[in-house]
């Protein structure tokens, strides 16, 4: 789905957000975006790496 957008598409993207939300809030939602995105890679990660244990065991 996000390889299908251009830089049109994400320019107003980011326009729309700098409306919502002002250019003091839209550092610190991208900010709280990208720790939510990295604590689930993280969790994602550690669930496979325990279900592979599982299965030696």
């Amino acid at each position: 789905m996000i390889q299908n957008l251009g830089f049109s598409e994400l320019l107003l993207i980011l326009l729309v957000g700098l409306l919502l939300f002002g250019p003091k809030k839209l550092p610190e939602l991208g900010r709280s975006l990208g720790n939510a995105l990295r604590n689930f890679k993280e969790e994602m990660n550690r669930t496979i790496k325990e279900e592979k244990e599982e299965k030696r065991d």
